[in-house]
């Protein structure tokens, strides 16, 4: 069960709620970096000080890790939503596990981000997972990056944070970000707890502005048809099946006809009920963090990986040409080339699936930092399509990067 959806979209049961109003351009972003560096609890903070401004409902820590294994041991493990305003804007905000074991879910998370925070504690500075969440955000086109600096009431040395400041800066411009990101140094538990007001709510009155400031309005493909990966499926009883996922393109509306791609399915529905935040709308737009509520399907025919789509516009496929850059060994890559028949996990949109990778005929392999072209076959069929990007792991690392060139079958 995934309980973090349970809990987000439990409204659809019976009782009417509020409508969504879209009266405010909608950006998802989101806390990534190590763990245990203060993304959980940021974002608490956050919540705190727009509820005071009727912005916000404050979310406590313990609601946002709401799922039982995650309280027992402390760490977020699924991404978790939560939804706040600004004076300008409207914001979805994904808090993005750091544990090394949950990174395919911060994949998934950081997939549908428009913009990032990168949470990082002044008592640690940059640590293993830290370097992974930028490398992983740049990789999946994460543009825009925004930098809280953490528990900096356990520092007395400005120095000290000054040194941390640089070093997250090379971090990010290392891997293309700007000179310019914005860097705020604070306390989310001093914002929580109303103490040392410069380093808590202030701070996180000014990381707030920066976010406003740095990250653009994305520009969404409204024209093309509908598009959702899925994320999350569970039943409400009495309703039916319910999906959830961010909107990648299109408009989705209350009586389309739909069609559920991949994992060896194809599968016709219709769309009979769209809600985000707990609110009905009659209409998502790209960009949208929402539920749709399917008719005449059950629970266990529907996989993460697959999407939901406009019916007839998406085929799902098994094999592709593509263009993979292997990390270097310095950005966390292999130590040693691949060859043909080389075997990873391939992640793509909200699915993971082993896949067998060949190199051109005449090519013998590709060195870690190398560019090549390759052809790749996957287990089970997804819904591929050219300039899609992908990740490649294997065991617990990020190997490759690449984008799809061309479809074969």
């Amino acid at each position: 069960m995934d309980y973090r959806y349970t809990v987000q979209f439990r409204a659809m049961s019976a009782d009417a709620k509020k409508t969504y109003s879209r009266d405010k351009p909608h950006i998802n972003i989101g806390t990534i970096g190590h763990v245990d560096h203060g993304k959980t609890s940021l974002t608490a903070a956050i919540t705190k000080l727009l509820q005071e401004r009727g912005q916000a409902k404050y979310k406590a820590y313990d609601e946002i890790d709401n799922a039982p294994e995650e309280k027992a041991r402390g760490i977020t493990i699924k991404t978790a939503n939560v939804e706040y305003e600004t004076d300008q804007r409207h914001y979805g905000h994904i808090d993005c596990p750091g544990h090394a074991d949950y990174i395919k879910n911060m994949i998934t998370g950081a997939a549908r981000m428009d913009g990032a925070i990168l949470v990082v504690a002044a008592t640690d500075g940059a640590m293993p997972q830290t370097k992974e969440h930028v490398l992983l955000a740049k990789q999946i086109g994460v543009k825009h990056m925004v930098v809280y600096v953490n528990k900096a009431d356990t520092i007395d040395d400005n120095e000290m944070l000054e040194l941390v400041e640089l070093e997250i800066r090379d971090l990010l411009q290392e891997h293309g970000y700007d000179e310019d990101t914005p860097v705020i140094i604070g306390s989310a538990l001093c914002a929580l707890e109303n103490r040392n007001p410069e380093l808590g709510v202030k701070s996180v009155e000014k990381l707030m502005e920066a976010i406003d400031a740095h990250i653009p309005i994305p520009e969404r493909e409204l024209d093309k048809p509908f598009l959702l990966p899925v994320e999350g499926v569970f039943s409400i009883p009495g309703r039916g099946t319910v999906v959830t996922g961010c909107l990648e393109r299109g408009i989705i509306k209350k009586g389309s006809d739909a069609e559920f791609v991949g994992k060896k399915s194809n599968i016709k529905t219709v769309i009979t009920g769209i809600e985000m935040f707990h609110k009905n709308l009659d209409q998502a737009q790209a960009g949208d963090n929402m539920g749709a509520l399917v008719r005449g399907i059950k629970r266990e025919d529907i996989k993460r990986g697959m999407v939901l789509c406009a019916a007839d516009t998406v085929k799902s496929y098994t094999k592709a040409k593509a263009q993979l850059y292997m990390l270097s060994t310095e950005e966390g890559g292999r130590k040693t080339p691949i060859v043909t028949n080389y075997a990873p996990v391939l992640y793509t949109r909200t699915a993971d699936v082993a896949a067998r990778v060949e190199l051109p005929s005449g090519k013998e392999m590709c060195m870690p930092g190398e560019d090549c072209e390759v052809t790749f076959t996957l287990q089970s069929d997804l819904p591929l399509e050219e300039k899609q990007r992908f990740t490649l792991r294997d065991g617990h690392s990020t190997v490759g990067t690449g984008i799809i060139t061309q479809i074969l079958g």
